[in-house]
């Protein structure tokens, strides 16, 4: 015997088939859009992280420039400092040297001449004086050429005058300087 189905179970099958696929499908979509609602969530929290960077990154650095610019100052001011104190030095160094040089240069004056006038200018120095006769001025230029700052020693004048009645040689040196004196 023959059985005949009149039931549409294939119709049936199909719409359930096709149901099933909807599902899937709308599912699928759903997940899509939760999916890429999450990664632009994502992607804006991750922006907003890296902008907050950027902001702090950028207060950090003008704190650092302000830092640089002060410490390029110190610099600066320490660099003054240093050159001041080293002008100090020097001049401590040399502040007696005049007075030494003259103080050994008057230990060389014999007992018959008299200075008049020690003028320096720059490496030169100029010494006039009277002293008893051209003997006694000629010993004294060479005893300054024998002095350790002097270089050399040129006679610009020596000429004859009377001073209360006493007949004396009056002279005029001029001392060239030793580099560093």
């Amino acid at each position: 015997m023959i059985k005949i189905n009149l039931l549409p179970y294939r119709e049936k099958e199909k719409k359930e088939n096709l149901a099933q696929q909807i599902f899937i499908a709308a599912g699928s979509f759903i997940v899509l859009i939760l999916l890429l609602v999450w990664i632009q969530v994502w992607m804006n929290s991750s922006i907003s992280n890296l902008e907050s960077d950027v902001k702090a990154a950028e207060i950090t650095l003008v704190n650092l420039d302000k830092k640089i610019g002060d410490l390029e100052k110190f610099k600066k001011n320490k660099k003054e400092l240093e050159q001041k104190l080293g002008v100090i030095a020097t001049l401590e160094e040399n502040r007696l040297a005049p007075v030494k040089a003259l103080d050994n240069l008057a230990l060389l004056v014999p007992k018959d001449i008299w200075l008049v006038k020690i003028t320096q200018k720059d490496d030169r120095i100029v010494i006039e004086g009277t002293g008893r006769d051209n003997i006694v001025v000629a010993d004294f230029m060479k005893e300054i050429e024998k002095f350790d700052p002097i270089k050399s020693v040129d006679l610009i004048s020596s000429k004859k005058t009377e001073i209360a009645g006493v007949t004396l040689q009056q002279f005029n040196f001029s001392c060239i300087l030793k580099k560093g004196f």
